[in-house]
């Protein structure tokens, strides 16, 4: 079987395919494409023209969600629970990180200090949620690693780079999240699924978003948000 991931440097729904077909073992070719100036040969094979698309055997795939599931059908070491009740719950709980995802985008394309502030408090209520549901781990299903560890890696990745910039507060007192996050990190298939260079390439993407994340990159100010603040006064 031949499988081609076709990739985009910074996609976070591209390192859910890579994670995943790296965890189950698979050979697989991959290829970076410019999202602003889409090849024809990718619009061909990609209706909506997102990433990630897996080309199996010539045939593409497209959405992320249904490359995962199609790997789980096809592929060894399955990443699913074997229960159905708890595949269900799994599954939810990666549509939980796609909107994670949402709000991530939002922050970094935040045009003031009061949008961005409202995207802090979003993605902590998220945190909060999560932190609230996790056990013991390392992962989020305990001791096994599952789908929904592939789909937070590409999460917790973008907070690398953020904290890099400024103390926004989002993970305050979540021990259990910042525990699954540490575990993250170091996972071999998380790590290896962007290239060296990713940070690099994330922070200058976020300054040319000319928003107020950008503007804080450019004057080195403010390092806390006026919600950290806050909250660091209570």
């Amino acid at each position: 079987m031949s499988l081609h991931l076709i990739s985009h440097a910074l996609c976070p729904y591209v390192q859910r395919a890579a994670i995943s077909l790296t965890e189950k073992g698979v050979t697989f070719e991959r290829t970076d494409i410019d999202l602003s100036n889409k090849p024809d040969w990718f619009l061909a094979i990609s209706p909506l023209g997102k990433m990630p698309v897996l080309v199996v055997d010539g045939t593409p795939i497209f959405e992320s969600a249904v490359i995962l599931e199609y790997l789980e059908d096809t592929q060894p070491h399955a990443l699913h629970p074997h229960d159905a009740l708890d595949r269900a719950r799994h599954r939810a709980w990666i549509e939980f990180g796609s909107a994670v995802l949402n709000d991530i985008a939002g922050f970094y394309s935040a045009p003031n200090e009061k949008a961005l502030e409202e995207k802090v408090a979003a993605l902590r209520s998220k945190f909060l949620r999560l932190d609230a549901e996790l056990g013991e781990g390392p992962w989020f299903d305990g001791h096994r690693f599952s789908l929904v560890d592939v789909v937070f890696g590409p999460v917790f990745r973008y907070f690398d780079v953020f904290d890099t910039i400024g103390e926004f507060g989002v993970f305050t007192g979540l021990a259990r999240v910042r525990a699954w996050r540490h575990e993250l990190e170091r996972r071999v298939s998380v790590k290896n699924a962007v290239s060296e260079d990713y940070p690099t390439l994330l922070r200058d993407f976020i300054r040319r978003r000319n928003s107020y994340l950008s503007q804080i990159m450019q004057t080195g100010g403010p390092k806390k948000t006026v919600t950290q603040v806050r909250s660091a006064d209570r």
